[in-house]
């Protein structure tokens, strides 16, 4: 007698979707996702929306490098609060779940959380946040989720666009400042001592 084997219980199958389609996930379904898709960046907006951001192309990932690496290099000198990079998702007071490019959140916002609420994504919005415009982003989109990271929480904010060398800084309850090819960028009040060499960044 010849037994035929089971079938397994999942498999694995490509499915195209059309980018007028939009897919929505509860916060738990968006864990099992970004769980099974580490190479992938995935986001949730504040209506359950799944965003799905591909590997960034090698440009674009040499600038965060930079950024990220000056922004670890502050926080080994000073050791104040919690420093993270662009893999790390954030679960928003709306209940969207980000991952800025670069990301801090003071100590006295971050001591407070429980165990619960840092498990995977923390339940917080950064104090500081960092977006890189690659060449596939929306400048919109990303001017909308910087002010979607100030109305949750964020004090400072710099959207960085290597394409046209313009940044624009936000600050919680002042107008958006733009900023034309600057070669470095304060940390303000918010970073005390930090400065972003863009100079790095840019080239």
């Amino acid at each position: 007698m010849v037994q035929t084997p089971a079938k397994p219980e999942t498999e694995t199958l490509l499915l195209e979707l059309p980018r007028t389609l939009n897919l929505y996930v509860t916060p738990e379904q968006f864990t099992a996702l970004a769980v099974c898709n580490r190479e992938l960046q995935l986001e949730r907006t504040a209506i359950g929306e799944l965003i799905v951001n591909p590997p960034t192309g090698w440009q674009t990932g040499k600038r965060n490098r930079s950024i990220i690496g000056q922004l670890d290099r502050w926080y080994e000198n000073y050791q104040q609060g919690e420093a993270f990079d662009c893999n790390t998702g954030f679960t928003l007071p709306n209940g969207a779940i980000r991952s800025p490019d670069a990301s801090w959140v003071s100590p006295e916002r971050w001591e407070v959380l429980t165990d619960e609420q840092k498990a995977t994504f923390p339940q917080i919005c950064p104090d500081f946040v960092v977006e890189l415009r690659s060449q596939s982003d929306s400048l919109k989109l990303l001017q909308e989720k910087m002010q979607e990271y100030l109305e949750n929480g964020a004090r400072l904010g710099w959207l960085i666009d290597p394409q046209t060398r313009m940044v624009e800084v936000y600050r919680r309850g002042l107008d958006v400042e733009i900023l034309s090819n600057p070669a470095e960028l304060s940390g303000e009040e918010v970073l005390s001592g930090f400065v972003l060499n863009l100079g790095r960044v840019w080239g």
